[in-house]
């Protein structure tokens, strides 16, 4: 009873395309998602950062030119100009403070981002490898199979035909 109980190769065919196709998909999908983690960081410290310093300044030349209307204001009679420029004044500090926050939060990510994100993009990375290392030798040594199965099943195929007249 040595004999090798192989009911398709066509299934293993089969699956052998499906784990090509796989393989392809799964690395593409791989390498962009890692692509990506390298571009959100030079987003952050490359874009962000400046853009919120640069809205620091804008936003307190702001405040600073509300501050003087305001000043400004205090000594005119009007009331409903003191009004206005008091709620001037409430806003571009609120604008500045949502700056300065913002800037806060990009320097945070900036220093937490390796911590947090690259233990994660070392798990894609692994991935990246047995995809691009592992998985064709699993694939070639699958077609191997198929091939010393389909020789075998040649083989028995001959060996119980009845022998050639001469």
């Amino acid at each position: 009873m040595n004999e090798a109980r192989v009911r398709s190769l066509e299934a293993l065919t089969t699956w052998r395309s499906s784990l090509i196709v796989f393989q392809s998909k799964a690395r593409r999908g791989v390498s962009q998602i890692l692509d990506e983690v390298k571009r959100m960081r030079q987003w952050l410290e490359a874009i962000q950062r400046p853009h919120w310093e640069m809205e620091i300044k804008k936003r307190s030349r702001k405040y600073d030119q509300a501050n003087q209307e305001l000043i400004t204001a205090r000594f005119s009679t009007l009331r409903a100009t003191l009004m206005v420029q008091e709620q001037a004044v409430r806003k571009a500090k609120a604008a500045l403070a949502e700056a300065e926050d913002k800037l806060r939060k990009t320097k945070r990510w900036c220093q937490e981002y390796d911590r947090v994100v690259s233990p994660l993009a070392k798990k894609l990375e692994n991935l990246h490898y047995y995809l691009e290392h592992d998985l064709p030798k699993g694939i070639h040594l699958m077609e191997q199979l198929v091939r010393a199965l389909e020789g075998y099943r040649e083989t028995t195929l001959d060996s119980s035909a009845p022998p050639a007249a001469d």
